[in-house]
């Protein structure tokens, strides 16, 4: 007779499921997609003035290599934004996510503000582009533990079955700071004109990050800490108290260790997300205007029309997720670049407004395929404990990579003289995105690692109770079919060989 050892399990109870307070989930999803805009309105600021940067920090080079270099000091701030994760997501991890988050929005505006005072290269010499490199490097310290920050906060507040629709507001944000930033440098060049705009106008969008970004303190300084992490804290009170365990502590190594396989999975998602976002939208105006000579008031404006498109099918996309899952618009967007970036850089080179129009249209739908779910899917690959580290980890070694695509794209082109570079590294991206979309795993509609299931309601609650209920009684009538099905097999062979006993 064939005999297998149960195992208990502790049924689940509708307290167990944790209900989420609507009013509070707003107030969290709006202050991290705020801060989240205020980290793009400067992406979006400083590419729509690189040509004006370059020109004021480094005067006499050649236009060529005064666009290389103000893209590079975007592009240098990447290199510590590790530090930055492996600093605020240890904090995080430790303290909880909204402590971190209102340092990280300080630090932000603040170094921001600053770019706005810096004397150019005429005034102070060769200390003007190193006070610029200077308060991009807090930038990209202190962006080290935003994002990834943000999308662990909105993760852990957000009901299971709405996460992808909730996330997705974050990268709205990114999208809304973008359209901002680029507004503004459009906005003030209008009115003050290129000389004066060349002169001090450009330093004006850089001071309203000062009125944002204490709007953004106000509004996370008043959130609560999330559900989850809250749960965290009080089990590991508990069980101080019990004297049962030790409270748990982020290991690196236990991260690189145990947690590999997501790490690998979140770095290339990461890559093909970012590689997508900063060639659309931070290195397309400069490509429109310096390599293919192309108005710059006019590829602005395209690019601003192209970002408020993206802001309608961005929630639309989380929505989506949450009822087919992730992975599919991280392959379907993986193979509609690969496919789709050659034809869409001949219509971005056509020199005809429509066909330019048409070409970073298709290259944003494919891009919010990936923005669309990633803050949703992010959080959910690894466990709470070590959820603000590992994912800081891996996010910004990811954009570390994807950061130099501003500067690799421009030197590329300066160098082989081939307008279609910025295509085939596109389509190199795509195969990582391809690869990374086939072995990550569906995490739609799932709690997170090591948290109770998350709901809207108190009837949501029931349904994803009995959901859980039936789920359990499925497996035990395929386990008892298997049983079925295992004594037949003994019986057959006893009845073939009736010397076995």
């Amino acid at each position: 007779m064939i005999r297998l050892r149960k195992k208990r399990v502790k049924p689940m109870h509708i307290n167990d499921i944790t209900i989420i307070d609507d009013s509070k989930l707003k107030k969290a999803i709006t202050a991290a997609a705020l801060g989240n805009a205020m980290e793009w309105f400067d992406f979006g600021v400083y590419g729509f003035v690189a040509f004006a940067l370059g020109q004021v920090f480094f005067p006499g080079a050649d236009p060529g290599i005064q666009m290389i270099a103000a893209l590079a000091t975007f592009s240098v701030p990447f290199l510590v934004r590790p530090l930055g994760g492996l600093f605020f997501g240890a904090l995080g991890d430790k303290f909880g996510r909204q402590k971190v988050l209102s340092v990280t929005i300080i630090i932000m505006s603040v170094s921001t503000f600053c770019i706005g005072l810096i004397p150019g290269y005429a005034t102070i010499g060769i200390w003007a582009p190193i006070l610029l490199l200077l308060a991009k490097l807090a930038q990209g310290f202190s962006v080290g533990g935003e994002y990834t920050g943000a999308a662990i906060f909105v993760a852990e507040y957000s009901p299971d079955r709405k996460r992808g629709f909730l996330g997705s507001w974050l990268d709205f944000g990114s999208i809304a700071g973008f359209i901002l930033g680029a507004g503004v440098v459009v906005l003030i060049s209008s009115i003050v004109g290129e000389t004066n705009f060349l002169e001090w106008g450009w330093r004006i969008p850089f001071f309203i990050a000062a009125p944002l970004g204490l709007i953004g303190i106000y509004l996370r300084h008043a959130l609560e800490e999330t559900p989850t992490f809250q749960q965290h804290v009080d089990k590991i009170d508990s069980d101080s108290r019990k004297d049962i365990a030790e409270p748990p502590k982020v290991s690196f190594r236990e991260i690189l260790t145990k947690q590999w396989k997501p790490l690998i999975v979140c770095v290339g998602m990461v890559i093909a997300t970012n590689v997508t976002y900063y060639m659309l939208l931070t290195y397309m105006p400069s490509y429109l205007s310096h390599s293919l000579h192309y108005s710059e008031d006019h590829g602005v404006l395209i690019i601003i029309a192209i970002m408020v498109g993206m802001l309608f099918v961005q929630p639309f996309m989380g929505l989506l997720s949450d009822r087919f899952g992730r992975k599919p618009f991280v392959i379907i967007g993986s193979i509609g670049l690969f496919i789709l970036a050659i034809p869409c850089f001949i219509l971005i080179n056509s020199g005809v407004v429509g066909l330019i129009f048409a070409g970073l249209l298709i290259l944003a739908v494919l891009l919010n395929c990936f923005i669309g779910v990633m803050a949703s899917t992010l959080p959910a690959m690894f466990p709470t404990h070590i959820r603000y580290s590992a994912l800081a980890i891996a996010f910004n070694i990811s954009v570390l990579i994807a950061g130099l695509t501003p500067t690799i794209a421009a030197w590329l082109v300066e160098a082989t003289g081939n307008l279609y570079m910025p295509a085939y590294y596109l389509m190199v991206v795509a195969i990582i995105g391809l690869v990374t979309g086939i072995f990550m795993k569906e995490t739609a509609n799932r709690p997170l690692k090591g948290a109770t299931p998350a709901a809207s309601d108190r009837a949501e609650a029931k349904e994803i109770l009995q959901e859980h209920h039936d789920n359990i009684e499925q497996k035990i009538e395929d386990i008892d079919a298997q049983i079925v099905e295992l004594e037949a097999k003994r019986k057959n062979l006893i009845a073939q060989h009736p010397d076995i006993d």
